[in-house]
């Protein structure tokens, strides 16, 4: 029985190695006091597998190390499951919102690279996501660009899930998405 704790132990420590950190952004607040000024930190992380998994944390401190490790601890215990496309895009295009800050995140086919600015390049290059292109509108305070990301990745959904809410098969949505991509092309070549 001794043996399961530490077993399960080095499983996660393995794990924690394998994560890629993105440190977002410091934020230094100082707090007024009878004696002057008390400064406090307070950091954004992403971490994420690079294999479809990501999450975000936030963490306040007095020193940056300890703000960022509580950071670290919080996107640890936040990460979901994002399906993707051919491991490299996002299955379809799609919005997110969260207070004052809205973003537009769209697949894009192999070459492009990662076409985002600040905290969404960060979270894609956790994520594992080789090409897309997104747009932030609104507010650019890094706290709401990343939960807006959040609300639209959390949304994404993969054929196969689509497939069985709908009780089809897989390849008739592909097949689907396979057939508008080659009508607009005929009706450009037609035109």
């Amino acid at each position: 029985m001794a043996q399961g704790p530490a077993r399960r132990g080095r499983r996660d420590s393995r794990e924690d190695s394998d994560l890629l950190e993105r440190l977002v952004s410091i934020n230094r607040v100082a707090k007024v006091v009878k004696g002057g000024r008390r400064f406090g930190f307070a950091a954004i992380v992403v971490v994420g597998d690079g294999k479809g998994r990501v999450g975000h944390g936030s963490g306040k401190a007095r020193e940056v190390p300890e703000a960022i490790r509580k950071a670290t601890e919080q996107a640890k215990q936040t990460m979901l499951r994002i399906p993707l496309r051919e491991g490299r895009t996002l299955h379809h295009d799609m919005r997110g919102r969260f207070g004052a800050g809205k973003v537009l995140l769209r697949a894009a086919p192999a070459g492009t690279g990662i076409i985002a600015g600040g905290p969404l390049r960060a979270i894609f290059e956790c994520l594992g996501v080789k090409d897309v292109v997104s747009k932030s509108v609104g507010s650019s305070n890094p706290h709401n660009m990343i939960k807006a990301a959040f609300d639209a990745l959390t949304r994404t959904s993969s054929p196969r899930a689509v497939a069985s809410r709908r009780g089809i098969k897989v390849s008739q949505i592909i097949g689907q998405r396979g057939g508008t991509e080659d009508n607009g092309a005929q009706e450009v070549a037609n035109g």
